[in-house]
């Protein structure tokens, strides 16, 4: 069977060299919350309910928000409200289905989906799903 893998090549191969996906960026601080717990927890639990691809949640050393405050590790009287950056990582259709979710978590933060193309899988037994 000949499938396109994204990049106007063709392969023969049984699984596609690509799979089409979206990835969502999630800039929040680390003091944010939800239902009591940290906001960067709840997300990642919520994705893991809704069976979201992939998730990773970073710890910047610096940043700012829409406020244009400050915050570093470098002055430990505001480190302890660090930028934090939440990326998932799914088919088009699984993202979509959880975004309304995560919109109505993330009341202060900056949400940003982007298109991938995803070209390694190696324990998934099917995509895209």
């Amino acid at each position: 069977m000949m499938l396109h893998n994204g990049s106007g090549l063709t392969t023969s191969h049984e699984r596609p060299a690509s799979w089409r996906g979206k990835r969502l960026r999630i800039f929040v601080s680390e003091a944010e919350a939800w239902q009591g717990r940290p906001l960067y927890r709840a997300i990642l639990e919520a994705a893991q309910r809704h069976q979201i691809a992939g998730a990773t949640v970073l710890r910047g050393i610096e940043g700012f928000g829409p406020d244009h405050h400050l915050a570093s590790e470098r002055l430990p009287d505001i480190a302890d409200n660090l930028p934090l950056l939440i990326e998932l990582v799914d088919s088009e259709e699984q993202i979509g289905r959880f975004l309304p979710v995560l919109q109505s978590m993330v009341r202060h933060g900056l949400i940003t989906v982007t298109p991938v193309t995803i070209v390694a899988l190696s324990t998934w037994q099917e995509w895209p799903r």
